[in-house]
């Protein structure tokens, strides 16, 4: 399944790059990803730029520190109820430092958050391929995940 994710700043630098490239290549023919940067001007700017980027039949899930936190296993869960539902392409929106406009969260069918605590947008980044692979090895019945 097309993968987007959405994140302000700007391109990974090289040290998080291979981090994220390791898990990319794992996943690559179940969840292939994209990446779409957008500049981390102004909660208005971030916006408009997101909602360019989310066409009909996207299942949008947007990474919030407002939503509800899932364990690695209900996010596998989720990840299969994604793939199962027919939609086109799986859109993550990293939330921006102010937030995201209420147009982003109506659009989102899930809102999520990965930590109680706030996290940098690099680390997200990283932590987000991460469960996406985890989940995937949970739905195919490998090891990583123990």
């Amino acid at each position: 399944m097309t993968t987007l994710i959405i994140s302000p700043g700007k391109k990974h630098p090289p040290e998080l790059l291979a981090l994220i490239g390791e898990y990319e290549k794992r996943l690559s023919g179940r969840f292939d990803i994209e990446w779409k940067f957008i500049p981390a001007d102004n909660k208005e700017k971030e916006s408009a730029v997101i909602l360019k980027s989310i066409k009909p039949g996207d299942f949008v899930i947007l990474l919030d520190e407002k939503g509800n936190e899932q364990t690695s296993v209900e996010f596998s869960n989720t990840m299969d109820q994604v793939t199962a539902s027919g939609s086109k392409r799986l859109v993550f929106v990293i939330g921006g430092a102010y937030g995201v406009h209420d147009e982003i969260k109506k659009k989102a069918r899930l809102t999520m958050s990965l930590s109680a605590m706030t996290l940098p947008h690099l680390l997200v980044r990283l932590l987000l391929v991460e469960q996406i692979y985890r989940a995937s090895e949970i739905l195919r019945g490998g090891q990583y995940h123990h």
